[in-house]
């Protein structure tokens, strides 16, 4: 299926080297300070440049119905090239794996803390380190196979919930006895709610009831609050979709 050769090392101060001694050169640092021929160093970071547009373009597609953000699409870009050009600079490959992991400890705090986000970051990571110690083919295969398996989950929602999980807050004046009052309302709008937590608010003259709430996807969400807002005197009512909640809830 691949030419032979395909998954070699295309970084000459390896691939010269007697296979015997090439664990001893990746930690020699005289090894390590050979010189790098501008046509590796263009094919490691051109191709890291190439398969981290491709991890872009798989996030988008992945993500194309709850959004994304651009800064976050073009770090994917940037991270493959810039930890591979660490990689093929850096004197000696021990050090350069201590300084790509510690990239992978730099948190992205622009953008929500979706758990596949994180993988991204992984997967960006992966492909610049596979790129930037010199193997092309495996940094495109490992691409291809991870690339196909998360668009295939994506668009067959694996693992996903026919039910909506959300965070129902509803503020209620002290001298209203809550308990009971809005069952009758949530049993008909939810497959599964839970008084969570009650607490005060506006020096104690209110309460603020939160619930978790599994809400079917064909419901009128407006005829649902108007309903409870005839129960709370027109107070307050929030709610908060779980976005980023990969959990799933048994009622």
């Amino acid at each position: 299926m691949f030419p032979n050769g395909f998954f070699g090392n295309v970084l000459s101060k390896y691939s010269e080297s007697d296979s015997s001694d090439y664990i001893t050169n990746l930690t020699d640092s005289s090894a390590s300070m050979a010189e790098i021929k501008a046509s590796e160093f263009f094919l490691c970071v051109g191709a890291a440049l190439i398969l981290g547009v491709l991890i872009s373009l798989i996030y988008m597609l992945t993500h194309r119905k709850e959004g994304y953000s651009q800064s976050y699409v073009i770090t994917m870009i940037m991270l493959p090239t810039i930890v591979s050009l660490l990689l093929l600079i850096i004197n000696t490959t021990a050090g350069a794996f201590t300084l790509a992991g510690a990239f992978t400890l730099v948190r992205f705090r622009s953008v929500a803390g979706d758990p596949r986000d994180i993988a991204y970051i992984f997967f960006a990571m992966a492909t610049g380190v596979a790129c930037g110690i010199g193997y092309v083919g495996f940094a495109v295969v490992f691409f291809i196979v991870l690339g196909i398996v998360m668009f295939a989950l994506s668009e067959i929602d694996f693992g996903g919930s026919k039910r909506r999980h959300m965070t129902l807050k509803i503020t209620i004046p002290e001298n209203l006895d809550y308990q009971g009052v809005f069952d009758p309302v949530l049993s008909k709008y939810t497959q599964f709610h839970k008084l969570r937590r009650v607490k005060t608010t506006n020096f104690g003259t209110l309460f603020e009831l939160i619930y978790s709430v599994d809400v079917n996807e064909d419901i009128d969400q407006k005829k649902f609050i108007d309903e409870l807002r005839a129960l709370n005197g027109n107070m307050t009512i929030n709610l908060v979709f779980f976005k980023y909640d990969d959990k799933i809830y048994e009622s």
